[in-house]
């Protein structure tokens, strides 16, 4: 890293941490899920102030165009032109020690994204997230980010987390597809990827004609199960149009049912073209 960008992180690292002082002093102290926003947030306005929130002796990185820690982080933000940058999150929400948010993004074109922030001791140390063309149109008529927000049934999280990993394992991996009606409310599934309607008819219609088509979405591998309430999020790897992908997809169960979907499908790109060793997961 060139010595002029280290010394414009160093600045940015003592202002924010002053900035922080200021805020503790008057009694103001962020959640981590505030503090994920904030620095998400901080890529459209250009706020130096959320950089403090991420360990910068061990930040571990997954975002495979990125170097790992905050030099890595500011190198990436180099690339971006000045102020092209949009981010709005939608959702936050925390299981534990990870903050996830589904962001709806435009540098270089518009996107909707998830990440995924683990914190320790109030800072940030790992992040992982994927991205996807924000579609224009959509089979079902509903965007790739609308619908609700707000996280209920805290109290249900675990049962809800234990469902979606039953329908990863039983549906998406194959273990025992005839189940799907046992995880999915046949009359009321509302689909947010762009290329399915709604319904439980319309899944496995999309699904048939991919695999008719020489071009089936494969899970392979599930990775990590996040939720808050009635939010579940899942990690999965597997190929998708004949290469390797990574699946996130995020659902929302109500009375033990799963009735809505977002996701995004991001292609993971060969080793050769890293710029972190630490994989996609």
């Amino acid at each position: 890293m060139k010595k002029g960008m280290i010394i414009l992180v160093a600045i940015a690292v003592f202002a924010a941490c002053a900035t922080a002082q200021t805020k503790q002093e008057g009694g103001m102290k962020l959640t981590e899920k505030e503090k994920a926003v904030a620095l998400i947030t901080s890529l459209e306005t250009g706020d130096p102030g959320p950089v403090q929130y991420i360990d910068p002796n061990r930040y571990i990185q997954h975002n495979l165009m990125a170097a790992d820690g905050l030099e890595g982080f500011a190198e990436l933000m180099k690339q971006v032109p000045k102020g092209s940058v949009k981010a709005k999150v939608m959702r936050a929400f925390q299981d534990g020690a990870y903050v996830f948010l589904h962001t709806q993004y435009d540098f270089f074109g518009p996107k909707i994204g998830f990440d995924i922030f683990r914190f320790e001791n109030g800072l940030i140390v790992e992040h992982w997230d994927n991205l996807q063309p924000l579609a224009r149109e959509t089979a079902s008529g509903r965007s790739q980010f609308d619908g609700p927000t707000r996280a209920v049934d805290l109290e249900k999280t675990e049962a809800n987390k234990l469902l979606v990993k039953g329908f990863v394992a039983d549906v998406l991996q194959g273990g025992a597809p005839g189940r799907i009606t046992e995880y999915i409310a046949p009359d009321h599934y509302l689909q947010h990827n762009p290329a399915v309607g709604d319904g439980l008819a319309a899944l496995g219609k999309a699904l048939e004609d991919m695999a008719r088509q020489g071009v089936p979405m494969t899970y392979r591998r599930n990775h990590m199960i996040l939720g808050e309430g009635d939010f579940v999020l899942t990690v999965s790897e597997g190929q998708f149009l004949g290469r390797p992908a990574c699946f996130y997809d995020l659902f929302r169960v109500e009375n033990g049912r799963i009735v809505e979907h977002w996701d995004t499908i991001e292609e993971i790109p060969p080793r050769k073209d890293w710029k972190n060793g630490n994989g996609k997961f």
